[in-house]
């Protein structure tokens, strides 16, 4: 098993100056790429939170681009929104985006990259039930930032969990199905193309 290697780290450039501008693309796209997820928004009227296409977005750039990567992507995305591009959900953005109960998932979004990716340099995205595995993980992680920052706002009742949890497990669920049958295909054409040994 190829150690702490991502997708990314196998279509590095070996040359350092491209290289180099190989990791800025990676951050720079998927960031842009977060911000157009987040257009996909589908709003609940109980809650200040709505249904979007982040989450995938996020944890797919954790499990492709590896921790450190993931993580520097993510706080791009972050940084983007709360300058004004209009990144966040439904293209909002602004820190009064940032700093509302949504604020918990944006710095959530961030640890949640890193832990996909710290177990997708552990070979946790190369099949099927360690992918789902390593993207709960992830996903967890967020709701640990997202919900006692949602609290500030509506208090510590179980209303925090109507809002900001329960209306997104199936579709949190559903990205993360997708996403462990995207990745393990993507290392399968790998090893077809000669990239990664076929033993491994």
């Amino acid at each position: 098993m190829l150690a702490n290697v991502t997708i990314a780290d196998l279509l590095r450039p070996v040359h350092i100056k491209w290289a180099r501008l190989y990791e800025v693309v990676l951050v720079v796209v998927g960031s842009l790429l977060i911000g157009v997820c987040a257009r996909i928004a589908v709003w609940l009227p109980f809650s200040p939170v709505p249904i979007t296409g982040q989450t995938f977005a996020v944890l797919m750039a954790g499990a492709l681009f590896g921790a450190r990567r993931g993580c520097l992507t993510v706080i791009a995305y972050v940084i983007e929104g709360a300058i004004g591009l209009p990144v966040f959900a439904a293209g909002q953005g602004g820190l009064v985006v940032l700093l509302g109960p949504r604020g918990g998932y944006l710095v959530g979004f961030i640890a949640a990259a890193y832990i996909t990716g710290l177990l997708a340099e552990r070979g946790w995205n190369r099949r099927v039930g360690w992918t789902i595995l390593a993207m709960i993980f992830g996903s967890v992680t967020m709701y640990a930032y997202a919900l006692p920052w949602l609290c500030c706002f509506m208090g510590v009742n179980k209303t925090v969990l109507i809002a900001g949890l329960y209306p997104f497990i199936i579709g949190d669920l559903l990205k993360i199905i997708l996403a462990a049958l995207i990745l393990p295909l993507a290392w399968g054409l790998l090893k077809f193309t000669g990239l990664v040994d076929a033993g491994e």
